[in-house]
């Protein structure tokens, strides 16, 4: 059977117990449209994240190099971040209406395995290289403080990257991949009963 045949016509003539298709569109378009949204908040915030970091940079003039390493690597962890972040703007922009039903499953079957990507490798670095950067950044200024004020600086920022990759990470990454397996669940369902049809 053609996998790019029109699926809405046939769907319309079915009786049998079935998702309502124009809902489960809607929903892609809302899935589609709130991860276009996310990708744009990330860049302004990010981007203005890193002017924001090069400025104080310029405008401080640290004085030791693990400063400076410090700042380049939550720079890098930014920009590397965005990069791959960015590739999935037009798998979400290519989502439209006038796909067949193998054509959306297809799509977020691309989207599945670049979230995967995004949630495992590239937040594993991202996370890495900003604990790096912030501990080497933070050493020139905690160095003038007393031992306990360094130390309870270190702890609390610690304690947020911390609740940041144990907590927030994990419960967002179960948050997307439950919205986009509900998805590919109801596609299939509706492209197997299209089969038996």
């Amino acid at each position: 059977m053609d996998s790019n045949i029109d699926f809405k016509n046939i769907w319309k003539q079915q009786t049998s117990n079935k998702p309502n298709l124009e809902e489960l569109i809607g929903k892609l378009k809302k899935f589609r449209n709130q991860n276009l949204r996310k990708l744009i908040l990330a860049n302004i915030g990010l981007i203005t994240t890193s002017l924001l970091i090069i400025y104080i940079w310029y405008r401080f003039q640290p004085q030791m190099i693990t400063t400076k390493i410090g700042i380049v690597l939550v720079i890098l962890a930014m920009v590397m971040f965005l990069f791959a972040y960015n590739k999935m703007f037009m798998v979400f922009y290519k989502i439209d209406q006038t796909q067949s039903n193998n054509e959306y499953l297809q799509s977020l079957y691309v989207v599945k395995s670049k979230q995967k990507f995004m949630q495992t490798t590239i937040l594993n670095l991202y996370f890495i290289m900003l604990f790096l950067g912030i501990c080497l950044y933070m050493y020139e200024y905690t160095s003038r403080m007393t031992v306990g004020a360094a130390i309870l600086t270190y702890t609390v920022t610690l304690a947020w990257i911390a609740f940041n990759w144990f907590y927030l990470r994990p419960k967002t990454i179960k948050k997307q991949q439950g919205k986009l397996d509900e998805l590919i669940n109801k596609f299939e369902e509706i492209n197997n009963q299209l089969k038996e049809s």
